[in-house]
């Protein structure tokens, strides 16, 4: 595409908010963390190695009986509180800045488990019931 001789009209989105469509054979909850498989669609957090975590589902999204991509989901961006780990995975002040990785649609800890967990997003805080998870 050549260069711009003229004014032009850029679309713009805030980038707080967008639409997936949903894995097949899943079931998102709203409030829940959202992860992207392999093929671009939108699936609950687990712990797998093949998902990117998205952001927090805004609605529920009911695809058990459907095909990939049969409907889609509301996905916000942010910085959203997930439950915490136990033990030597558990989430500190010290790991502020640092990537966190999916568990399962609502809980993340600090480390891959060996190479068997996808990244949720970057700690953001830490507190007494949870971790804040920043996703971009």
């Amino acid at each position: 595409m050549a260069a711009l001789t003229q004014d032009r009209n850029t679309a713009r989105r805030d980038g707080k908010e967008l639409s997936l469509p949903v894995a097949a054979a899943k079931k998102i909850y709203a409030g829940s963390l959202v992860a992207r498989d392999a093929n671009g669609y939108a699936t609950p957090g687990a712990t797998a190695t093949t998902l990117l975590g998205i952001g927090r589902a805004e609605e529920q999204a009911d695809n058990t009986a459907g095909a990939g991509g049969a409907l889609s989901v509301k996905v916000a961006k942010g910085v959203f509180k997930f439950a915490n780990t136990a033990g030597a995975d558990l989430i500190t002040i010290a790991d502020i800045g640092n990537d966190c990785y999916i568990v399962d649609d609502q809980t993340v800890t600090k480390t891959d488990g060996t190479g068997t967990r996808s990244i949720a997003g970057k700690v953001f805080d830490v507190d007494s019931d949870g971790v804040w998870v920043r996703f971009i």
